[in-house]
């Protein structure tokens, strides 16, 4: 939220006013309170017209908007948004954006936007926010169209330009992007983001010389800014730079979200004169499941320091990790416990990075529950064909905008697997969650599904040890079954994740995956063409 809509100006007179009349100050603050309530009719009382208008401020008109989304009083709610915004900067509308996200509200913004562009039609702003909002949610040639008319209207908005190589990047279209960013770039040559933005956009394409070059421009120009240098760290892990890309990494610690413990108590890089014999170490859960199901492989050998491990996770692991060797206390949810370092999971490749076990304990360093895992053994016994795990979608996660955006990247309709039905000698069984398996009825073969079972990632790692082969796109799946030593297929986009490298079919994670990838952005037919080769291979081995 911006410092003029989040709080009243300085020099309000209502600050200092002596009258009882409450100030637009402590309207503002109550309203905003309401709102945090979730109680969006007080907050519009609240912060209702007063008598004086000169006492009204954009932020009273900002949080009658807010009040109004929530409530669904959409015209209203245009009326205030116009009051709220200046004549230059972003409109007030684009900062409605985030909150309508995290309420899973996206697509109401639309009716919304229609209302403000009709009252302001040559509004280029509300172009680019209407336009922002058709990005995410996929409907790119409409938004290509406001792009173009915004920047009828203003030829060189920067953050209309930004908006279309974002646009063109999701669509595939990377020299085109590319192009937009290197005007953006010669235009304002003391500019760094459109050189990162650029170096990112090489990175993800595996041109990785073209980014590290990039990024030796840009340091130098913000060496401080955290979104510049955790871009960086992953341009190097992609490179294979580890113990560099690992320590630059920690400058996401700059950024919201990431930890809110103290980082003098970070862990240290683990070396011979750190002595953590009898300390207790917190390693905190950060950001995914797949990350966690990573790094649980530090976990033994921190534990061979002397450290007492205590993690403090999320309940869906909290089986799977009290089975890792080494492993002291489990704990999800509750209160912060004592600690003498802490260490979130995304920083102990970077404290074990100048030891020996750099790459953490060998695979199989998960296990499944053995009770479970016989129960399945026991009703999958029967089945001697080649038993294939599938999981064709990741988590959407719609309140999360880069998640959603990444995800439709990574998935595929399970309509698109088709071709292995026609495999002889192999069943398949689903290892999907959530709404992607309702497409289980588009597999023209038989696909088994037991995941109504499966409560937690325990449960689906007590199904997996007894299948002989996974098949998934790039989400949490693959390091469970990775981290069990099972064999994995893993599809993967053209753009892929840093973690997987460039160019190779291997992965030093996890000896048993074979990486597949996409040689056309979004086109998955040649990748399903290939696995299939490699499940008949597999099922004549078998």
């Amino acid at each position: 939220m911006s410092a003029s809509l989040d709080r009243p100006a300085p020099d309000d007179p209502a600050l200092t006013s002596g009258e009882d009349q409450p100030t637009s100050a402590s309207r503002l603050a109550r309203a905003q309170d309401a709102l945090a309530r979730r109680n969006p009719g007080e907050a519009l009382a609240l912060a209702g017209p007063s008598a004086d208008d000169a006492t009204e401020i954009p932020a009273l008109h900002y949080v009658r908007a807010r009040a109004l989304f929530q409530l669904h009083r959409y015209a209203e709610c245009a009326e205030e948004l116009e009051k709220a915004s200046a004549n230059v900067g972003p409109h007030a509308i684009a900062l409605l954006l985030d909150e309508a996200v995290s309420m899973r509200r996206r697509d109401d913004l639309l009716p919304l936007l229609e209302i403000c562009r009709k009252r302001k039609p040559d509004d280029a702003r509300l172009m680019d926010a209407e336009a922002t909002v058709l990005i995410q949610l996929a409907r790119f040639d409409e938004a290509e169209i406001l792009l173009r008319q915004s920047l009828h209207r203003r030829p060189d908005n920067r953050s209309t330009l930004n908006l279309l190589a974002l646009l063109l990047t999701e669509t595939g279209r990377f020299e085109g992007a590319l192009a937009v960013m290197n005007d953006l770039r010669e235009s304002d040559p003391q500019d760094w983001e459109p050189i990162c933005n650029m170096a990112c956009i090489l990175s993800s394409l595996g041109r990785m010389e073209e980014a590290a070059n990039l990024y030796r421009q840009a340091v130098p120009m913000a060496p401080k800014d955290p979104r510049l240098r955790l871009n960086h760290s992953i341009t190097m892990l992609k490179s294979g730079r580890m113990a560099q890309g690992w320590a630059e990494h920690e400058w996401r610690f700059g950024l919201p979200g990431h930890t809110s413990m103290p980082l003098d108590r970070l862990l240290p890089n683990i070396s011979p004169s750190l002595d953590l014999k009898g300390k207790r170490v917190l390693v905190t859960q950060e950001e995914g499941l797949g990350d966690t199901l990573m790094y649980l492989r530090y976990i033994p050998p921190l534990a061979r320091t002397g450290a007492i491990v205590h993690i403090w996770g999320t309940e869906t692991l909290a089986a799977i990790c009290e089975r890792v060797a080494g492993v002291a206390e489990v704990q999800f949810g509750g209160e912060t416990p004592e600690y003498d370092y802490h260490c979130p999971f995304i920083s102990l490749p970077r404290a074990f990075s100048g030891t020996p076990d750099a790459m953490g304990a060998p695979v199989p360093y998960l296990s499944a529950d053995r009770r479970k895992a016989e129960m399945w053994r026991q009703r999958l016994q029967d089945n001697h064909k080649l038993r294939v795990g599938l999981v064709w979608a990741g988590a959407a996660r719609p309140e999360d905008t880069a998640a959603l955006m990444v995800d439709r990247q990574r998935s595929m309709p399970l309509s698109t697997l088709a071709p292995l039905a026609d495999i002889e000698g192999a069943s398949f069984y689903s290892l999907q969650k959530d709404r992607p398996a309702e497409q289980i009825p588009d597999f023209p073969g038989k696909l088994i599904n037991f995941m109504p079972e499966c409560h937690t990632m325990d449960d689906t790692a007590a199904l997996m040890v007894n299948l002989d082969i996974i098949v998934s796109v790039d989400t949490s799946a693959v390091h469970l079954a990775g981290g069990l030593g099972k064999p994995v297929i893993m599809m993967d986009r053209v753009n892929n994740c840093w973690r997987w490298l460039h160019g190779r079919e291997d992965t030093p994670w996890y000896p048993q995956m074979t990486i597949i990838r996409q040689t056309r952005f979004a086109d998955w037919s040649d990748v399903v063409e290939r696995v299939k080769r490699r499940l008949e291979d597999a099922v004549a081995a078998h």
